[in-house]
């Protein structure tokens, strides 16, 4: 049964029921001290998922969504899927006139029916040899990785931390998993009984405490060219972001040389009313700090966020306001975020290699409040 077909068959059942019984368990097992029969039956759980097979895939990245007759939020129903959902991405497609509710005309023909674009991530399932060791930095063995498949299943290493994303996940029965266009920093290798290859990696490389173990075929080695610094000979340059129109625009002197559609701060909340905090602070501001990849957190109990993995962050304000590659929606064009500037995985990238300064491949992070160095400046405008 494909994973579309599964999910549809349980659309009485809500998003948690369905993600607990796909975790089958594996996500709440630690892996450290277990027995050889035990971790190869672990591993034979954590086995590369199968995806469809299509040149284009969609992943549902949100709880719940319901497939349409036609790209209308109005027409008839014709399934439900729930997070996690894979499927073949045919065409891109424009929907009604947009509401408040359904405000983007994007839409994705699959070949079930048509999904709300927003709420569907582009995804690739690109599977990667495994590497034969890791290769040596100044913490020792290790290299970073970018999910290069819808997701992968995770078990930790241990016991999980107090106050952490995976302990609040495990604890309301929910997997463990990590996501296409995630950087992490593995550090550790391992081969089961069965001889599949595991990695560990690092959800917050500068900090983190909740190791997971991944298999290794969904993670690509990030290797030192790919880090290398765009035009970094030109000494003019200037990002403009356009908070009202949801822009962005790279310029070396007076030529715009990168354009992207962003997500800047949330101007309103689910039900309509202005919210001042979410907001990008407006002006004129400089990256202070540059990160390969980050673990991000904030907001408050109940309504707060915990991502790690998340890839290309470059900080330009207070409060950790970043530009940087997203993974949890498909929204651009529309300010959703708690400030930050999303961005697709491939124009966070590019961005990131871009602006000034230069990082280095190990750490993979640089400080420009420490080391003195200059940086590209970064104009928030409202308009």
């Amino acid at each position: 049964m494909t994973t579309t077909e599964s999910q549809s068959a349980v659309g009485a059942f809500s998003r948690r029921d369905f993600l607990k019984l796909s975790a089958l368990g594996a996500g709440a097992i630690a892996w450290s001290g277990l027995p050889n029969p035990l971790q190869t039956a672990l591993g034979a759980q954590l086995a590369q998922t199968t995806f469809p097979e299509a040149q284009r895939l969609g992943r549902v990245c949100v709880g719940r969504v319901e497939l349409k007759a036609r790209p209308d939020p109005e027409s008839d129903t014709v399934g439900v899927l729930f997070e996690d959902a894979v499927l073949p991405w045919l065409n891109d497609v424009s929907g009604k006139k947009p509401t408040f509710a359904f405000n983007s005309q994007r839409w994705v023909e699959t070949p079930q029916g048509y999904l709300y674009g927003p709420y569907v991530q582009p995804v690739a399932n690109q599977l990667n040899r495994p590497s034969d060791e890791l290769p040596s930095s100044s913490r020792g063995p290790g290299m970073w990785v970018e999910i290069t498949t819808p997701y992968a299943n995770a078990v930790l290493d241990r016991e999980p931390a107090d106050h952490s994303w995976v302990k609040f996940r495990l604890a309301d029965g929910l997997p463990l998993r990590v996501y296409y266009s995630q950087v992490f920093w593995a550090d550790q290798r391992r081969v089961d009984n069965a001889g599949n290859v595991r990695y560990r990696i690092n959800p917050n490389y500068f900090g983190g405490i909740d190791m997971l173990w991944v298999p290794a075929e969904a993670c690509r080695p990030i290797s030192q060219e790919e880090l290398a610094p765009i035009s970094p000979e030109v000494e003019d340059k200037r990002v403009v972001i356009y908070d009202h129109s949801q822009m962005m625009s790279c310029f070396e002197g007076n030529t715009e040389v990168y354009f992207c559609r962003v997500s800047t701060g949330a101007k309103f909340d689910m039900y309509g009313n202005r919210v001042e905090a979410w907001a990008t602070p407006l002006g004129r501001h400089r990256v202070t700090r540059k990160y390969v990849s980050l673990q991000m957190s904030g907001g408050t109990t109940g309504a707060g966020y915990d991502l790690p993995g998340i890839a290309w962050a470059a900080i330009f304000a207070t409060g950790g306001v970043a530009v940087h590659s997203t993974f949890w929606h498909n929204k651009y064009g529309d300010p959703v975020s708690r400030g930050c500037i999303n961005c697709t995985p491939q124009d966070a990238k590019w961005v990131w290699r871009w602006l000034a300064p230069e990082v280095p491949y190990d750490p993979g992070m640089i400080d420009t409040t420490v080391t003195g160095e200059s940086s590209t400046r970064v104009d928030v405008v409202d308009r």
